[in-house]
């Protein structure tokens, strides 16, 4: 449970019950794939029970699990049975499928080999902290983080997020970590790291098992060299890779973390406890080494959101309901995405952007 991680900030002014959530994920189940149904993708129970609710609490700590089932289609097998079709007009008319019919034979040949494709299927866990207003994604690609936190907004009345930012670029930080051999306070420096090169040449060099404290680690970066990867530990209890764009991977547990518990104490709810208690520990401390949190997109969009039509200063967290008009949304790294204010209607789930 979460070996990966994608990090956003939830804007204040968005405070809901684990029930209205629930609510509206139940209105996006995930179904397996129909015979002709390429893709499917919805949110299922995080616990794993049939009919289980699709939002569980452990702790304060909500868990969600969202689900996507895809075909697997061979480029080359579609290829074939279009070119068995296209020979068979051909040999029926004597001529050759033109430009748009090679695309409707293209479409045919799918309909086709859909009910005998194979399916994979993955998931991702999604964590909400309320408290702490973090949203986190276990996955190491920001494209699909963003689809997910897409379909989220869109789900969840008044949801307004955007990526972590703080003060310091990850990048600027692990190359003075690096060069200065000066970790920050809390975290030690592993034995991996990758440095790539900022010219046209995009020259990479990996580390693997090897230490980092060496002069040839520190030339590189004094050549240009930045680091885009680099391994840490953090408090004796959690290792990770931090990357440039402020991902964090490769998410290992380590044997002081399990100390005091039993070998039978596994279990989702065991699980949701440990990897949240300390990953909500570990995330604030990361912040503070990377210079602290920049004011983020959902800062700005608070803000406006507000003081819209009301000149009275802005009510404290606590008391601040929902409001009625959501800021439009801004795409890319440290942009604000936000939900409308209402629950939308039901929609198609091939339509669906993931």
């Amino acid at each position: 449970m979460f070996k990966n991680m994608i990090v956003y900030r939830i804007a204040p002014q968005w405070q809901v019950e684990l029930t209205q959530v629930e609510e509206a994920l139940a209105k996006a189940p995930f179904m397996e794939c129909g015979a002709t149904q390429e893709k499917s993708l919805g949110w299922v129970p995080p616990r794993g029970d049939a009919h289980g609710p699709l939002a569980e609490s452990v702790g304060g700590q909500w868990i969600l699990r969202f689900m996507v089932e895809s075909k697997v289609l061979p480029g080359s097998v579609l290829a074939r049975r279009v070119k068995e079709k296209a020979e068979r007009i051909e040999q029926e008319t004597g001529r050759k499928p033109g430009k748009k019919e090679s695309k409707e034979l293209k479409d045919e040949a799918k309909l086709d080999l859909l009910p005998m494709a194979f399916t994979k299927q993955g998931s991702m866990w999604v964590w909400i902290d309320t408290a702490s207003r973090l949203l986190v994604l276990d996955t190491s690609s920001q494209g699909r983080a963003d689809e997910v936190v897409t379909l989220l907004v869109e789900a969840l009345p008044g949801l307004s997020v955007s990526l972590l930012n703080t003060q310091t670029s990850p990048q600027a930080a692990m190359a003075h970590w690096l060069k200065e051999q000066e970790p920050p306070v809390g975290f030690t420096v592993d034995r991996e790291c990758e440095l790539k090169s900022a010219n046209e040449e995009k020259a990479v060099v990996r580390y693997a098992r090897h230490p980092l404290d060496i002069e040839e680690v520190q030339a590189h970066i004094d050549a240009g060299k930045l680091p885009t990867k680099l391994a840490l530990t953090w408090d004796d209890r959690v290792s990770f890779m931090l990357t440039e764009g402020l991902q964090i991977k490769k998410v290992s547990f380590l044997d002081t973390v399990f100390e005091g518990t039993k070998a039978d104490d596994g279990g989702f709810d065991t699980d949701v406890a440990i990897a949240t208690g300390e990953l909500v520990k570990l995330i604030p401390d990361l912040i503070e080494a990377l210079g602290g949190e920049a004011e983020s997109g959902v800062a700005s969009a608070a803000a406006a959101v507000a003081s819209e039509g009301n000149s009275m200063p802005a009510p404290s967290v606590e008391s601040r309901a929902p409001t009625n008009s959501a800021p439009a949304r801004k795409s890319g790294a440290g942009g604000v995405v936000t939900g409308p204010a209402q629950v939308p209607v039901d929609t198609d789930p091939e339509s669906a952007p993931f």
